[in-house]
């Protein structure tokens, strides 16, 4: 993905979501031509040029400093995730290069971990949200991922491709929004992964939703909530989740999800929990 095409586009979604009044600028009336502020309005508020913000809304990061950076993103109002995905933009292509034909591994520690939480879903996702390792439950909760090829063991191509997917997901709107917010992350932490390249391609081609909302440009990095299920075999569920980065692999998050104790989603999962067991054993 060409990375200048990535920074001017990221900036100019931020910059249109803000009003005048958001900012304490004030509007006298009569119609504006862009929406959202108009960028010597931004150049003001973040005390630089008009003819530098330009350049690099224009794509022109390179030499862009720090506190330059922290002064944009304070007058556009970003949030932690939304900073870290400006810096990575105007960072330098060559200083974060990396291998990206060596497969994802999930540490056989870890696999290990996740198969021991008998009661709990987790599963581990890499880059580009791949699905590198799962536990038992997950498989009965989320999909059967190990019947999966490769190439569709991914959260974004199973949320915009599969059609399951929309009967497992009460709020599907705000999950496909999440799991894209944090795609956007990864392409602007290694925008020359063909991989990821080819992913949003297809998921550009294929479905609508993913081209509208990959156009938003909105950022976020995945953490904890709560998330209503409807599962074929054991109903309606709520269920808690948690987001841990791994130390040893920053790429690599595991997720786990948790019914409060003594409710009926509880129950729901020991019952799929039981089942999964059962069908194993068999």
């Amino acid at each position: 993905m060409d990375q200048r095409t990535e920074l001017s586009e990221f900036l100019r979604s931020r910059r249109a979501r803000l009003q005048p009044e958001d900012v304490g600028i004030t509007h006298h009336g009569g119609r504006r031509r862009v929406p959202g502020l108009r960028r010597e309005e931004l150049a003001q508020l973040a005390g630089v040029s008009v003819a530098y913000y330009t350049r690099l809304e224009q794509g022109h990061g390179e030499n862009v400093s720090s506190s330059v950076l922290d002064a944009i993103a304070g007058a556009l109002r970003l949030g932690q995730a939304e900073r870290e995905h400006l810096s990575h933009l105007t960072k330098p292509v060559q200083r974060r290069s990396r291998a990206f034909t060596r497969r994802q591994q999930i540490r056989p520690a870890l696999q290990q971990l996740i198969d021991s939480m008998t009661d709990i879903p987790a599963y581990v996702i890499g880059r580009r949200l791949d699905i590198i390792g799962w536990n038992r439950l997950a498989g009965a909760l989320l999909g059967d991922f190990a019947a999966m090829p490769a190439e569709q063991r991914n959260l974004a191509w199973q949320l915009f491709l599969s059609p399951a997917s929309r009967e497992l997901y009460d709020d599907w709107d705000g999950k496909a929004a999440d799991v894209l917010a944090g795609l956007r992350l990864d392409a602007g932490l290694y925008p020359d992964d063909p991989q990821l390249a080819s992913l949003v391609g297809e998921l550009s081609l294929k479905s609508a939703d993913f081209r509208r909302l990959w156009a938003a440009h909105d950022v976020r990095d995945k953490s904890y909530g709560v998330k209503e299920l409807h599962h074929a075999l054991v109903g309606r569920l709520t269920l808690a989740y948690e987001t841990l980065r791994m130390p040893g692999d920053p790429d690599q998050l595991l997720v786990a999800y948790h019914a409060e104790p003594g409710s009926p989603s509880a129950e729901s999962l020991r019952l799929l929990a039981s089942w999964t067991s059962e069908t194993a054993d068999r």
